[in-house]
């Protein structure tokens, strides 16, 4: 247990301290995926592709569970570390450009890290709802899940994350029914009485474990379901 928790430690150290050389040649790490993504493009888009973009709690669900994803239209552009900006930046190639059907936006934990520096709430929620802008443009359905819980940050230890979090998932949730946006709710299903990751669920208070991801797969299908739903009505 203790060498699994050094490792996500390191591994989130290192995405963190790593930022300075990416971001002086591919801040928003348009790299990453640009194979991937060029390969898709000479698919069919016949299939119902749902990509799920977002940060290390995106990226790192295919390598923890990857039969999650297997043999489904699902594809998985988290980049670990990121931060709203940076997602956003990257949207057009990551998501519109693939031709999906739906997309899952699931973000915000690092910019309350403030791995990229500083920002208000309001910014955070700006530009999660700047890509929702742009996926509806595209005429992709858009699910919008709410911030995993965190009562601290492992990196970025003392900056009382908790709060932050359940504030900005209140604004996401307002906005998604005001909108009338599929809304996943992790949240209130991962939460413990400090208003942290359950132990349960996690090693190091923010990545979730395969328990952690096996509550999250079942809220997350159901919402693909509606939202697929929703976009042939349209």
């Amino acid at each position: 247990m203790k060498r699994i928790v050094l490792t996500i430690l390191l591994f989130a150290q290192f995405v963190v301290y790593g930022q300075d050389t990416k971001m002086k040649s591919d801040w928003a790490n348009f790299k990453k995926y640009a194979a991937d993504n060029e390969l898709l493009k000479g698919r069919s888009t016949d299939e119902k592709r749902v990509v799920f973009m977002g940060n290390s709690i995106t990226e790192l669900w295919k390598v923890t569970d990857s039969s999650f994803f297997a043999g489904k239209p699902y594809i998985d552009r988290g980049i670990s570390g990121q931060t709203t900006p940076q997602m956003l930046l990257r949207f057009r190639k990551d998501v519109v450009e693939l031709n999906p059907k739906v997309v899952l936006i699931l973000a915000g934990i690092n910019d309350i890290a403030e791995n990229t520096g500083p920002i208000p709430l309001e910014d955070i929620f700006g530009n999660i709802v700047s890509m929702v802008d742009i996926a509806k443009a595209n005429k992709i359905v858009v699910v919008l899940c709410s911030v995993l819980p965190a009562y601290d940050i492992s990196w970025h230890p003392g900056l009382e994350p908790a709060e932050k979090v359940a504030k900005l998932n209140s604004m996401l949730e307002s906005y998604a029914i005001k909108n009338n946006i599929v809304y996943i709710d992790y949240y209130s299903v991962m939460v413990d009485e400090r208003k942290g990751l359950d132990k349960r669920y996690t090693n190091d208070g923010v990545h979730p474990t395969l328990a952690g991801y096996r509550i999250m797969e079942p809220l997350a299908e159901k919402a693909i379901q509606t939202a697929l739903k929703s976009g042939q009505l349209k």
